[in-house]
């Protein structure tokens, strides 16, 4: 394979923002774009550069000799467009999260073993430099046994709620933990374990959408996570609450070692580890960037530095290119996309059925 095809689907919109991502490879080559918005397909093309368009993405499938898509559509897409690329043996990057419904994530799954191709879910938030960071402390061993974390993304999106009326049926129309994978991937990765395990808990109903009506999730839920081992992960969804924004807030507490992410205004990464510290004190995360964080987030390319969700998305890039072109398993696969995006789908519900605990389907039975 002398350079990776790549079409993009979903180009006008969030697809749209790997384009430029691709083109800064040698390894890839972006074929085609698709949208169904005509004009911005028309605009984005001429702007990138890219001759090849089209409105249906079925007939992209079909009329283009691509070896890669990039699913960067609304969420109650992927996983059917996922799956369309599968079944012709084509590989998937696909924007979070994997489903919107057990049964639908279930085909997917199914569908990804029978295929050739591998599948990959573009977890961005499992690639920014401060969680990496911490996911290689946690392998090394110093945090101990770890035995509980917290995940909260707080994002409020009542505006983009009407430019993108998609969200408000599919994040803000559904009750429970309806947007998970960013909370919960880095969490997983270290903790090294799936939930087997979810209740979910809301705070009520105070906002209204302009038409008067109630928005269906609660303002904000809470999503407890039992893990494997025992474990407890707390994570907070709100996309409704009047306040500042926090995208990545997380903690993680261990036998031998805390970290807590900022929770903003001037607030920075802060650690504390037994075995660096007689004292219980806080040090900068940022101290340990040259024993522990990888080479090429300590001196990222250019094209890394101007990528989007702090450079994340080039790494997501760079990996699945790796993926296709090496043969190597990607970090977040068909299973791990699957951890991610159950425990939301499970908490949807829980808390419909008066937020009972209700066990996590393993996808790997599946």
């Amino acid at each position: 394979m002398t350079q990776v095809k790549v079409g993009i689907v979903g180009a006008v919109g969030r697809g749209g923002s790997y384009v430029p991502l691709f083109q800064s490879f040698p390894s890839a080559r972006v074929e085609a774009l698709c949208d169904i918005n005509e004009e911005g397909l028309k605009a984005a093309a001429a702007k990138f550069g890219v001759e090849k368009t089209f409105t249906s993405y079925e007939e992209m499938l079909e009329q283009c000799p691509l070896d890669a898509v990039v699913i960067g559509t609304p969420m109650p897409y992927h996983a059917a467009q996922s799956i369309a690329a599968l079944e012709r043996d084509i590989h998937v990057l696909s924007e979070v999260p994997a489903a919107v419904s057990v049964s639908e994530a279930e085909q997917l799954v199914k569908t990804c073993r029978k295929s050739r191709a591998v599948y990959m879910m573009a977890e961005n938030y499992c690639y920014t430099r401060e969680n990496v960071l911490v996911r290689e402390i946690a392998r090394a061993g110093l945090f101990g046994e770890m035995y509980f974390a917290e995940g909260e993304y707080i994002h409020e999106l009542k505006e983009l709620n009407e430019i993108t009326p998609w969200r408000r049926v599919w994040q803000t129309g559904i009750n429970g933990n309806t947007y998970p994978t960013h909370s919960l991937g880095p969490i997983l990765q270290w903790m090294g374990e799936r939930v087997v395990s979810v209740c979910c808990v809301g705070t009520g109903h105070h906002y209204k959408d302009p038409r008067g009506n109630y928005y269906e999730n609660e303002d904000s839920t809470f999503t407890l996570c039992r893990t494997e081992k025992g474990g407890l992960i707390e994570l907070r969804l709100d996309m409704l609450s009047n306040r500042p924004h926090n995208l990545g807030y997380y903690s993680l507490q261990g036998t031998e070692g805390c970290y807590e992410a900022p929770r903003g205004f001037g607030d920075r990464p802060k650690i504390w580890l037994a075995s660096r510290s007689s004292k219980l004190e806080w040090s900068a995360l940022s101290d340990l960037e040259e024993e522990f964080l990888p080479e090429e987030y300590r001196n990222p390319p250019e094209a890394a530095k101007k990528a989007g969700h702090w450079g994340a998305d080039y790494m997501v890039v760079k990996e699945f290119l790796e993926v296709v072109t090496e043969g190597r398993k990607p970090t977040v696969g068909i299973d791990e996309a699957m951890d991610m995006t159950l425990p939301g789908l499970v908490s949807q519900q829980s808390i419909a059925q008066g937020s009972i605990w209700l066990p996590v389907p393993n996808s790997r039975d599946w």
